[in-house]
C-alpha cells in the first residue's frame, strides 16, 4: 500500500533539500572533475594512455550497472537508509581514490565510487518531489538542476585548479568533507516516513541487465580505439549486450517480481520523458568534451582558461533554472521545453559559424545561450515526467530517468566522436584536392612554399589538418542542432500535469 504524501515543515524541508543536494552534487561533479587530472595520474602510476582511461570508464560502468538497483534498495530498506549507506560508501571510496598508489587499486576504488554513487541522484530527485507540494515541484526541480547540471559544467575547472594548486589526489579528497556534511544532514533531517516492502530481489534480472549494460558500455568505451565492428572483441561484447538485454526484457515481462516494474512504462509521459532525457544527456554532457577539446587542441587554450570561458554556460543555466521554476506554473512545461530545445539548437547553429580566429568572448556568449536553453529543458521535463506517475513508482521512475540520461551521454560521446572523425577525414580529403603547386590560391597565399621541401610539406599538412578539424567541429554542432529540432514534435505527445490539491501534512513514521 502506498504511503500518503508527507510535506515537512519549511525548516526541515530546507535541511533535507540541502543534504540530498550535497550528496547528489558530489556524484554529478565526479563525472567530469577527474578528466583534467588524468595526465598527472598517468605519470604517478606509470600507466599508458589505454590503461589510464579506465579511471573514467570504470566509474561510468559501475554507475550504469548499479543505478537501476537504487529503486529496489529504497523500496526494500527505505530511502533514508539507502541514501545514508550510499553517501557513506561514496565518501570512503573517494578517500580510497585519493590515497591509491597503484592503477589497479585506483580502478577498484572508482568502481566502488560509481557503485555507491549511482543511486544518489535519482533518490535525491525523488526525495525533493515527495517533500514538496505540487505547487512547489517546479522550484524544487530547478534547485535540483543547479546541482546535477552545473556540477559537470564546473568539474573540469575545479579539477584543474585543485591539480595545479595541490595534487591530483585532492580531486578526490575534496569529496570527503562534503560527503561528511551531507551524511550528517541526512542523519538528523529526514526521518523514514516511507513504509518498506519486503520485496524479493530479482537476482537473475539484475545480473542479465548488468551484463547487458556492462557489455554495451565496453563497446562504447573501446569501439573507437578498436575500429568498432572490425574488431573481434567489439563483436563479442556487442553480441553479449544484445543477448543479455533480450533475456532481461523477456524475463521482466514474464516473471512475477521483476527487477524493473513493467507497469512503469505504461505511463506515456515517463516513457517519452526517458527518450527526451537521453537526448538531454547527449546535449548537456556529450557535447561538452567536444567543445573543450576543440578549444584546447585547435584554439590553443589551456585547460584552466577553457574552464573559465565555460563559466558563462553555467551562469546561463543557473539563471534559467531560477526563472523557469516560476515560469512553468504559468506557461506550462511543454512551452518551456520547446523554448529550451529551440534556444539550445540556436546556440549550436551559432557555433557552427565559427572559425579558427574565434575569440573567447564569442565562445563565452554562445556558451551562455546554450546553458540558458539547457536550463529551460531540465525543470519542465522533470515536472512533466512525474506529473502522471503514481507516487508508488516515483522512486523507480527517478532511477530510470537518471539512467537514460547517463546512457544517452555515453551513446552521445561515442556517436559524436565517430561523427567527428568521419567528418574530419571527409573535410581533409576535400581540402587536399585543392592544395596543388599550380593552384592560384596556394601560390597567392604561400608564395614561398616549395613542395619539394619536407618542412614546407609538413607545414601545409598541419594547416590543412587544422582547417579540416574546424570544419568537422562546426558541421557536428549543426548536426546536433538539427537533432534537437527533430525532438520538438515529441512534446505534443506529452500530457500536461493536472492540478492536484495539496495534501494535509502527516506525522512522520519512524
Amino acid at each position: 500500500m502506498a504511503s500518503e504524501p508527507y510535506y515537512p515543515a519549511p525548516a526541515q524541508r530546507r535541511l533535507i533539500t540541502f543534504s540530498v543536494m550535497a550528496a547528489g552534487t558530489l556524484v554529478s561533479l565526479d563525472m567530469t572533475i577527474a578528466n583534467v587530472a588524468l595526465p598527472h595520474m598517468q605519470a604517478t602510476f606509470a600507466a599508458g594512455p589505454e590503461e589510464i582511461v579506465w579511471v573514467l570508464t570504470s566509474y561510468l560502468v559501475a554507475t550504469a550497472i548499479a543505478m537501476p538497483l537504487g529503486g529496489w534498495l529504497a523500496t526494500r530498506f527505505g530511502r533514508k537508509r539507502t541514501m545514508l549507506a550510499a553517501t557513506l560508501g561514496f565518501t570512503i571510496a573517494s578517500f580510497a581514490c585519493g590515497a591509491a598508489n597503484s592503477l589497479g587499486f585506483m580502478v577498484f576504488a572508482r568502481l566502488a565510487q560509481g557503485f555507491f554513487g549511482a543511486g544518489l541522484i535519482p533518490l535525491a530527485q525523488a526525495t525533493l518531489v515527495d517533500i514538496n507540494p505540487p505547487e512547489r515541484t517546479a522550484r524544487a526541480m530547478a534547485l535540483f538542476g543547479v546541482g546535477t547540471m552545473v556540477g559537470p559544467l564546473f568539474g573540469p575547472t575545479i579539477g584543474g585548479w585543485l591539480t595545479d594548486s595541490f595534487t591530483w589526489r585532492w580531486v578526490f579528497f575534496i569529496n570527503v568533507p562534503v560527503g561528511l556534511i551531507a551524511l550528517t544532514g541526512l542523519w538528523f533531517s529526514e526521518a523514514e516516513h516511507h513504509r518498506t516492502v519486503a520485496q524479493r530481489f530479482d537476482m537473475f534480472g539484475f545480473i542479465t541487465l548488468s551484463l547487458a549494460i556492462g557489455a554495451f558500455q565496453l563497446v562504447l568505451d573501446r569501439g573507437q580505439q578498436l575500429d568498432w565492428f572490425s574488431s573481434t572483441e567489439i563483436c563479442i561484447e556487442a553480441g553479449v549486450a544484445v543477448v543479455a538485454l533480450w533475456i532481461a526484457v523477456v524475463h521482466m515481462l514474464t516473471t512475477s517480481a521483476p527487477f524493473i516494474t513493467p507497469s512503469l512504462f505504461k505511463d506515456r509521459n515517463l516513457t517519452l520523458g526517458l527518450v527526451l532525457s537521453a537526448a538531454m544527456g547527449l546535449v548537456s554532457f556529450a557535447i561538452m568534451p567536444i567543445i573543450v577539446v576543440m578549444q584546447q587542441q585547435l584554439l590553443g587554450w589551456s585547460p584552466l582558461f577553457s574552464g573559465i570561458v565555460g563559466f558563462p554556460r553555467g551562469a546561463g543555466m543557473i539563471i534559467s533554472l531560477i526563472l523557469v521554476g516560476r515560469m512553468v506554473p504559468i506557461i506550462g512545461p511543454r512551452v518551456s521545453l520547446a523554448s529550451g530545445l529551440a534556444v539550445v539548437s540556436w546556440s549550436l547553429f551559432l557555433q557552427a559559424d565559427i572559425d579558427l580566429s574565434v575569440d573567447a568572448r564569442t565562445m563565452a556568449i554562445y556558451g551562455f545561450v546554450q546553458g540558458f536553453g539547457t536550463g529551460l529543458i531540465f525543470v519542465p521535463l522533470s515536472v512533466i515526467v512525474f506529473a502522471t506517475l503514481p507516487p508508488a513508482l516515483r522512486t523507480e521512475g527517478a532511477v530510470m530517468y537518471s539512467f537514460t540520461r547517463n546512457i544517452g551521454s555515453s551513446i552521445g560521446v561515442s556517436m559524436l566522436q565517430t561523427q567527428l572523425i568521419q567528418r574530419m577525414a571527409a573535410a581533409r580529403s576535400g581540402l587536399v584536392e585543392h592544395v596543388r603547386p599550380d593552384a592560384p590560391l596556394v601560390q597567392w597565399r604561400l608564395p614561398d612554399l616549395d613542395f619539394g621541401v619536407t618542412a614546407d610539406l609538413a607545414r601545409i599538412s598541419g594547416m590543412v589538418m587544422r582547417q579540416a578539424s574546424m570544419l568537422a567541429y562546426v558541421s557536428l554542432y549543426q548536426f546536433v542542432g538539427w537533432l534537437l529540432i527533430v525532438m520538438i514534435p515529441l512534446l505534443f505527445l506529452l500530457r500536461p500535469p493536472a492540478p492536484r490539491p495539496a495534501a494535509e501534512p502527516l506525522p512522520i513514521v519512524d
